[in-house]
């Protein structure tokens, strides 16, 4: 259907005047045009049944039973002001203390604009004017809540600078903390409405140009070598919603140089560097480059973009391992308990929601997509609403959830929002009055520039059918879908019962221009298929989706043995067309004979939690096969004669196995890493007893981290006699290792038991350990 030209124009301007009101907030207009721009929050809600939602309202029960007074504690205490809750632990009892509350602000500012429920504007309400009673109290405009900050700030502001790369001045990621606290406030005011956050925020942004406005360019580099969070896109934000230049001059000091000009010359540097550190500014970049439109910010973005999402990402869409960041391609040997740190996801999904904004490319999409549901959904317990710190990848490890109240580390408080926003970019608003569908969430729509509601009710990708209703008075303007890059098998549409063709192929949008309104009812058929992709730097080693699916295997509770991770056998390693879907089990599929084990499950990342898991396997040709599974049967017999040899084993960190042994401490606690029990004593010791043999030689089998290295030196005793010292170097990599000891036989003979102790020396570890057995002498 056509639409007359001048019609046409009219409905733009419409659009763009409506549009505008939608921002009145910001006062300084973006200097770049954009193709197309997100709703407001708050004219979007989820729809009941989809795990999004689910998800969604497990994070509010989080919310609400979260304390505000428990995050201020500092804030009036650094005030001069009683504290009214007790502090919370983790983070907040730390160094750090200060960052969840501004997250947490965002956060329940977020869900009162996704929801409507005024419980949550009620604590952003109370938070800002506790704030604003302990920014009065101070009469700095500075408010905050980081241990040493007036010392700290004081000493920054007068050019006296140190840092070596985690702490400025001696406080842990100072202007980091900050960040959160300004975005916090921004937030507040943005999606719900609190005029006096604005306030707060102004005296705040003044008293950093009052404070450092003047430092010079190299005072600021200096300065910067510490993790800044976002502070360029907050003080950008502050530009944007009140017109100040000084606070664009501010947000423009904070340019990284180190960081943001190679990636401005086009080069990949990121090598090495922490990953979460870079985002931010990134983030602040992109934000920077829509209110000047430099073209330097542009490249920056853009370049950075391409090369995380195409050279450094995972399967799941996560990146860095040890929340760093490799060699680009080069993935295969970076899999290990800490990988895909959740925060940078979360940041990453901010800046794809930015150039998205600039360009409707398919890609961006595509990749928010994955990340969506296979990191950030795939990120909390469904049981509890617990969050990630990381997701590791590596073949026998599993998910470790957060407290309820006691850990609130970076991806705690980055979590409590990743889970309130899942609606945000499911529709944007294209540039000539027309409509993006980008995701296929269940969810309703209320554009208010149309008076017009739409509705998308669906099981995807359980079930193929999308089905998108519209009310409201009927108005002509395209539709713009996503045809994802995954949906290889090609994707239908009807309208009101009528065929539509679909003019596009995987990895971009197609456009339907049709008469909306009451009455009108869209069904998209996207049928998902089973695929798989490689490790960039080894072909062999597949992650297996189904559509925007990342599948995954459950390998139970217990250690494994290189011989128990699960592989495929396949001709032509081709493995994707012998997965079958398993009959009345939505979204599980099994391997048959294709997997060794026979028969394996597959189901959704998402839904895996609670045990050890496998998202990358190996794939050999049956000829390969053949050759390597005789060295499987070999570790299965040395594991089997190592059985026969052990005189006692230990399972260290278990409660009764310990109790059993009759362990003893000082200064000692037991952990868990890549589904291993460990124990450890910080300038401490442990000890326990074990059996031997009074008559033959033995050996002591320790079993330690293969990275294990900094301030891992200790001695261990046998009956209050130096054995042996010990001292770890962290050159095995990311696994557990043995290291076997001859026993001297003074030391067993005529035992049959002996008392083991483990003593750190001074300001050191002893440990961890992660298994012991006494073991007969070969």
């Amino acid at each position: 259907m056509k639409i007359n030209h001048f019609i046409y124009v009219a409905i733009v301007a419409l659009f763009f005047l409506s549009s505008c009101k939608q921002k009145e907030k910001e006062v300084v207009k973006n200097a770049v045009s954009f193709q197309a721009e997100a709703f407001p929050l708050s004219d979007t809600r989820l729809l009941d049944g989809s795990p999004f939602k689910h998800a969604m309202d497990k994070n509010a029960q989080w919310l609400l039973e979260l304390e505000p007074d428990r995050f201020l504690h500092r804030f009036r205490t650094n005030a001069g002001l009683e504290p009214k809750g007790e502090i919370y632990g983790g983070w907040e009892s730390d160094k750090v203390s200060g960052h969840t509350l501004g997250h947490y602000m965002s956060a329940c500012a977020m869900m009162y604009a996704a929801s409507g429920d005024k419980r949550f504007k009620e604590k952003v309400d109370y938070i800002v004017e506790e704030l604003a009673i302990c920014q009065e109290a101070r009469k700095t405009g500075y408010v905050g809540g980081i241990p040493e900050e007036d010392r700290i700030w004081d000493e920054v502001s007068r050019g006296d600078i140190r840092s070596a790369g985690f702490d400025l001045n001696g406080g842990w990621v100072p202007w980091y903390t900050q960040h959160k606290i300004w975005a916090g406030l921004i937030d507040s005011y943005l999606y719900a409405d609190n005029e006096q956050a604005k306030q707060v925020a102004i005296k705040l942004t003044d008293w950093a140009v009052r404070m450092f406005g003047g430092l010079t360019d190299d005072q600021f580099q200096q300065i910067l070598a510490c993790e800044f969070g976002g502070m360029n896109e907050s003080l950008a934000e502050m530009y944007a919603i009140t017109g100040n230049q000084s606070y664009l001059e501010l947000a423009e000091k904070f340019y990284h140089k180190a960081i943001l000009d190679p990636l401005k010359e086009q080069r990949d540097e990121l090598a090495g560097k922490h990953s979460n550190t870079q985002v931010p500014k990134i983030i602040g970049i992109a934000r920077l480059y829509e209110l000047t439109g430099k073209e330097d910010y542009y490249k920056i973005a853009t370049f950075y973009w391409d090369r995380m999402v195409n050279h450094h990402t995972y399967v799941n869409g996560g990146n860095s391992n040890h929340e760093h960041l490799g060699e680009p391609d080069h993935l295969n040997d970076r899999l290990s308990p800490s990988t895909s740190e959740t925060c940078n996801t979360y940041n990453m999904l901010k800046l794809t929601k930015h150039l998205f904004s600039w360009e409707t490319k398919a890609a961006y999409m595509d990749y928010y997509e994955r990340a969506l549901y296979n990191h950030i959904l795939a990120s909390q317990n469904p049981d509890d609403g617990m969050v990630c710190y990381f997701i590791p990848l590596q073949s026998g490890t599993r998910k470790a959830f957060s407290s309820r109240f006691d850990s609130f580390w970076c991806c705690v408080a980055s979590g409590i929002e990743n889970h309130v926003k899942y609606a945000e970019s499911v529709f944007f608003k294209s540039n000539n009055g027309g409509l993006m569908l980008n995701l296929f969430i269940p969810s309703s729509l209320h554009w208010k520039e149309r008076n017009m509601d739409i509705r998308m009710e669906t099981q995807f990708p359980e079930k193929e059918e999308i089905k998108i209703s519209f009310s409201g008075k009927k108005q002509t303007f395209p539709l713009y879908i996503r045809y994802p890059k995954w949906a290889v098998k090609g994707l239908t549409a009807t309208l009101n019962g009528k065929d539509i063709p679909v003019n596009g192929i995987p990895g971009s949008y197609f456009s339907i221009e049709e008469e909306w309104g009451d009455g009108a009812e869209l069904i998209l058929k996207v049928p998902c298929s089973v695929y798989t992709e490689s490790m960039p730097d080894n072909p062999d080693r597949i992650g297996i989706f189904y559509g925007p699916l990342l599948l995954s295997t459950g390998l139970g509770n217990e250690p494994l043995e290189e011989y128990n991770v699960p592989v495929f056998v396949a001709k032509d390693r081709n493995i994707k067309d012998l997965i079958t879907p398993v009959p009345n089990e939505p979204l599980t599929f099994t391997a048959g004979d294709a997997s060794v084990p026979k028969d394996l499950k597959l189901t959704p990342f998402y839904k895996m939690y609670g045990q050890n898991h496998a998202v990358y396997f190996d794939v050999f040709s049956p000829e390969e096969w053949a050759a390597k599974y005789p060295k499987y049967l070999e570790m299965i017999k040395k594991k089997e004669e190592l059985e026969a040899r052990t005189v006692d084993i230990l399972r260290v960190g278990e409660m009764q196995p310990e109790r059993d042994h009759n362990l003893q401490s000082e200064n000692s606690s037991a952990g868990e890493a890549a589904g291993y029990k460990f124990r450890h004593a910080q300038n401490g010791w442990f000890s326990f007893t074990v059996k031997t043999d009074p008559q033959k030689a033995q050996q002591m089998q320790c079993s330690f981290w293969g990275e294990d290295k900094e301030k891992r030196n200790f001695d261990i005793y046998i009956d209050d006699v130096l054995f042996k010292s010990v001292s770890l170097q962290g050159k095995h990599g990311p696994k557990v290792y043995d290291e076997i000891y001859d026993i001297p036989a003074f030391f067993t003979k005529g035992k049959e038991q002996i008392t083991v102790k483990f003593q750190s020396k001074p300001d050191n570890y002893a440990g961890g350990l992660f298994g012991f057995r006494i073991l007969l002498k070969k």
